[in-house]
């Protein structure tokens, strides 16, 4: 395990948004070893579709803390199973995006205690483009940034947004201020991983973790049916071609800049072959 200090490094594991059972077995057959094999000091997942692919509860959270997530982020669907808002209330390891209004249940930010002590900040955001309008996520983000730099350099941003050029600005817009914009919520890997010039990991969106032999997560047909026909139905996770998508990101403790960024997409059946 990497064990930094504020000369060191601090190495962050972020899975793509888990998308229901098949997304959960991935994360528990997996994610022990990425740990061990990227020496993971932190590890972030989106989990808003988590449960039967939209919402998750208070069973599901607890599960997948312990596969070895540390902190879980969300977006728009975080809000789908009632039953997890008392929980979220008393519990800082799962947020909700930052920029909903003064007063929503749930925290937008959180300061994270490494094994050593070592903090490292978290923050959600949600964009407005295509999706609810909200508060502005680009000033909310530099208010919960200001927070987090008192106390720590390191900050990991999941931008939950739909339009590519809101997720690209917001990564302008926060770089050499955070560690890294992290994109969620289209399911779609984008292959731009970078580190923008001050020093901020960027991708537009993680992907998804969980059935690729499907429509974002969901069986073809139904989807396939509502294009069609345009009448309403239950959509439930698929179960085929399961993969894991994420990104390992390595940050220098002192300053908070990003180092490396490394975007991953594994296959579970190569992975159990092995």
């Amino acid at each position: 395990m990497n064990t930094p200090s504020n000369t060191g490094t601090v190495n962050c594991l972020f899975i793509a948004d888990i998308v229901g059972k098949p997304g959960r077995r991935v994360v528990a057959e997996m994610v022990p070893a990425l740990r061990r094999e990227f020496a993971v000091d932190v590890c972030v997942a989106n989990c808003e579709n988590a449960s039967a692919g939209k919402g998750i509860t208070v069973k599901v959270a607890q599960a997948l803390f312990t596969y070895g997530i540390d902190i879980l982020t969300s977006g728009n669907h975080v809000w789908d199973r009632k039953e997890i808002l008392p929980f979220m209330q008393n519990s800082s390891a799962i947020l909700r995006p930052a920029n909903y209004p003064p007063g929503t249940i749930g925290s937008g930010s959180l300061i994270f205690h490494l094994g050593n002590g070592f903090p490292v900040g978290v923050l959600n955001l949600q964009g407005r483009v295509f999706m609810r309008e909200l508060d502005c996520p680009f000033r909310v983000a530099v208010k919960h940034v200001e927070e987090l730099h008192q106390v720590t350099r390191i900050v990991f941003v999941d931008f939950h947004a739909e339009a590519t050029s809101e997720k690209m600005a917001m990564g302008w817009y926060l770089d050499g201020k955070v560690s890294a914009v992290i994109g969620t919520h289209t399911h779609v890997q984008t292959a731009d991983e970078r580190i923008l010039p001050g020093g901020t990991a960027y991708i537009t969106d993680v992907g998804m973790t969980g059935p690729h032999d499907s429509i974002i997560g969901i069986q073809t047909d139904v989807v396939l049916n509502r294009f069609l026909t345009q009448m309403p139905a239950r959509f439930s996770p698929a179960d085929g071609n399961l993969k894991f998508c994420g990104v390992v990101i390595t940050v220098e403790a002192q300053t908070g800049k990003a180092l490396h960024i490394q975007r991953l997409m594994l296959d579970l059946q190569n992975k159990e072959e092995e």
